[in-house]
């Protein structure tokens, strides 16, 4: 049993320096948990740690043996704080929908989109700074390949999640700016499925992020209409 797990853990397809079945399946249920963020379903959340747990093992290639042989701590500590950070959302978005359900909502979504407010707005360009320097000499003390570039990922990712789960708009960008870092260090390091499901992700962020805005405009037309008082007939 024991070799048999071995194997299925292992199992890769020769391209290149050869790719891991692991990264593979992990990248899906990234994307599936993109998509799944897009329409506003709590399941978004549990895949996603299915998700990191995967790509985790697959980011540490000389701890755990991957074709690459490169430690990416950024990208494996990414997998981390996503998993942690996902929790969080987890229980955000539950609690939403719950709360939705008892008031009555047959929608019962788990979020309710809306813009960062100035202050938010502050508090993740300042999170941004602080945390890239900080990452930025950690991997680098690390031997991180491209810690620049890995320390912006593992920063913006950080962001961005935290941001889906406090339902702000804004994350959508952030992913943006983490896919044009992500793609070119991935294909560098070899990590091809990685690099092109940031390519595919970075679809679905544009398609998300205009989906979310037009969530906003609908559901704010309609609590208009519905906050409008209704016309008082006046007798002739």
């Amino acid at each position: 049993m024991t070799e048999l797990l071995g194997r299925l853990v292992n199992a890769q397809i020769n391209i290149g320096p050869g790719v891991t079945w692991r990264e593979i399946v992990g990248n899906a249920f990234g994307i599936a948990s993109a998509l799944l963020g897009m329409v506003r379903k709590i399941a978004a959340w549990p895949i996603g740690i299915i998700g990191n747990a995967l790509l985790f093992t697959v980011f540490l290639g000389a701890t755990f043996g991957t074709p690459q042989d490169l430690n990416l701590w950024g990208q494996a500590g990414r997998q981390v704080f996503f998993a942690i950070v996902s929790v969080y959302g987890w229980v955000q978005w539950y609690r939403f929908r719950r709360r939705n359900q008892e008031s009555g909502d047959e929608r019962a979504v788990a979020v309710q989109p809306r813009w960062a407010t100035r202050f938010e707005r502050l508090q993740l360009i300042i999170g941004a700074a602080v945390l890239w320097v900080i990452f930025y000499f950690v991997l680098k003390a690390l031997a991180s390949y491209g810690p620049a570039s890995d320390a912006w990922i593992l920063t913006g990712s950080i962001l961005a999640t935290y941001g889906m789960a406090r339902g702000w708009t804004e994350f959508w960008v952030i992913w943006i700016a983490v896919d044009a870092v992500g793609v070119p260090l991935l294909f560098t390091a070899g990590y091809y499925p990685s690099a092109i499901m940031y390519i595919v992700y970075a679809a679905i962020v544009i398609i998300g992020f205009v989906s979310w805005i037009r969530i906003q405009r609908r559901e704010r037309d309609a609590k208009l209409i519905g906050d409008t008082p209704a016309p008082v007939a006046v007798p002739e």
